[in-house]
């Protein structure tokens, strides 16, 4: 897989969610930040990562920079996907299906932040089993990640794309 490079790219940032941990001492508790970004160019190009600080805006910078170096190309089938998937990560699971023009991104918080960054004008998901936001974002990307177009199963398999079609 070749590294996709973030400087060439018009990529916006999405914040999914900001965690507070706190970490107790003999002095008493010690708050920091863990945020979580999505980007992506709006054309089929996401990524996503965790930037961790004292403060909330060191975080998200953090978090940006991270998910930067962590990006992944989905294949499109016009303003949807090619077909249905399951991506897992952990206890995370993302349920994936395409859907007619018109129908719009019918999403949770985290995966709307993905697919919206991906691109994807229309589909449908569910998240399945776990809620946390860290796993259900690394489930969704891991499923877009996968997706496989018909000119791509038909350059593996040999075959034209009729075929593959039915």
């Amino acid at each position: 897989m070749s590294r996709i490079d973030a400087s060439v790219l018009d990529l916006k940032e999405k914040l999914v969610s900001i965690n507070r941990v706190s970490k107790t001492v003999k002095g008493g508790r010690i708050f920091k930040f863990a945020a979580l970004v999505v980007v992506g160019n709006g054309n089929g190009i996401v990524g996503f990562g965790i930037g961790k600080s004292g403060e909330v805006p060191d975080a998200i910078r953090k978090g940006i920079e991270d998910a930067k170096k962590n990006l992944v190309e989905v294949a499109l089938n016009g303003d949807t996907i090619p077909h249905e998937i399951i991506g897992e990560f952990g206890a995370g699971r993302v349920l994936m299906k395409p859907a007619a023009p018109g129908t719009g991104v019918i999403a949770g918080g985290p995966v709307r932040a993905v697919v919206e960054s991906a691109g994807i004008k229309d589909i449908r998901t569910k998240a399945l089993r776990s809620n946390n936001p860290c796993n259900v974002v690394r489930a969704a990307i891991k499923g877009l990640s996968s997706l496989r177009t018909a000119e791509q199963v038909a350059a593996i398999r040999g075959k034209m794309v009729q075929e593959i079609l039915g």
